[in-house]
């Protein structure tokens, strides 16, 4: 029996469409994508996380968490995703910095933060297609 290809992330209209239905979300949800080796048609995903807050209007994230999670799953990269339930999915400076520390403390790990896109009812934004990352 042959098994299956592995299921891979190629960009941010595939990691928008894997993270899509966070962005109908009531309250806040953190999710991660972490990535392993790049496959040449993408990078292989190596497993999923979700974190839903009990508010609208923030979630609180944990960086050890999201290390220790990169350094159990082997990844070697990941994307981050987040919704904004208000609709819109412009980045607040929140985001912006939330990004900046993450990208930095994972770096001199070995893991690359990809990407991380916003996403609500109004579209979706990512911060690598924005020039940011």
């Amino acid at each position: 029996m042959t098994q299956p290809p592995p299921r891979t992330l190629a960009g941010p209209e595939e990691a928008a469409r894997l993270f899509a239905p966070i962005a109908r979300e009531p309250v806040e949800v953190l999710a991660f994508a972490y990535l392993g080796a790049d496959l040449g048609r993408g990078r292989h995903l190596l497993g999923l996380r979700q974190r839903r807050s009990e508010s609208a209007h923030g979630l609180d994230m944990t960086i050890r968490e999201v290390a220790a999670d990169a350094l159990a799953f082997g990844a070697e990269a990941l994307v981050m995703a987040h919704n904004h339930p208000c609709g819109d999915p412009t980045p607040s400076d929140a985001d912006h910095a939330a990004t900046r520390r993450l990208a930095g403390a994972l770096d001199p790990l070995g893991v690359r933060l990809m990407d991380h896109l916003v996403l609500a009812e109004g579209g979706v934004t990512s911060f690598r297609t924005l020039g940011l990352l």
